[in-house]
């Protein structure tokens, strides 16, 4: 079956085509829900529940533009949206919109696998943003919206994330030489 096919058997409730849909799909969008989960449990549970979202929703995907795109639009905004219910997601609003310039790229002796563990060790708030604009691409006022902040504070907690993430790569390599992580 075609990814069209596929859509279409979905917006019918065809549980075959969500099965399929579903297979087809998940190990890219669990990728996402481990960027922005805090363990490797609360990703499983965010991509099912996400899941579930995609198929009540699927009928408002027109076949405009990237399916796997928009897929992963309704998972990050589930995510986001589990933080905004909880009681955990305080995020630090700042007046400064300084922000430190710290870059981090991967660099071939760190194993990706730390990196994502690092990144799943930030605190909440600072998670959140760090992913929203360094990986995923978000703009500040795109992320300020998404989570009702304001730009300068998106901008400081992405420079928080920044520098907590050298830190630990710095302490990994024992070295204060390390490249940026962008």
């Amino acid at each position: 079956m075609s990814i069209e096919e596929l859509i279409n058997g979905c917006k019918k409730n065809d549980i075959k085509a969500q099965e399929q849909l579903y297979r087809h799909f998940a190990p890219k969008l669990f990728s996402v829900c481990l960027k922005y989960s805090r363990n490797y449990s609360e990703a499983q549970d965010n991509l099912q529940d996400g899941f579930l979202l995609i198929f009540e929703k699927i009928n408002q995907f027109a076949f405009k533009g990237s399916f796997e795109g928009w897929m992963k639009k309704v998972i990050i905004n589930f995510v986001l949206q589990q933080y905004r219910k909880g009681t955990f997601l305080n995020l630090v609003h700042e007046n400064s919109p300084e922000e430190i310039d710290v870059e981090i790229e991967n660099d071939s002796e760190i194993p990706i696998e730390f990196l994502l563990k690092i990144i799943q060790e930030l605190p909440d708030r600072y998670r959140l943003v760090f992913n929203l604009y360094s990986i995923d691409g978000y703009s500040h006022q795109e992320i300020a919206d998404m989570l009702s902040i304001n730009i300068g504070t998106s901008k400081s907690n992405l420079s928080r994330a920044k520098v907590i993430l050298k830190q630990k790569i710095e302490t990994l390599t024992g070295s204060k030489n390390i490249p940026s992580i962008k």
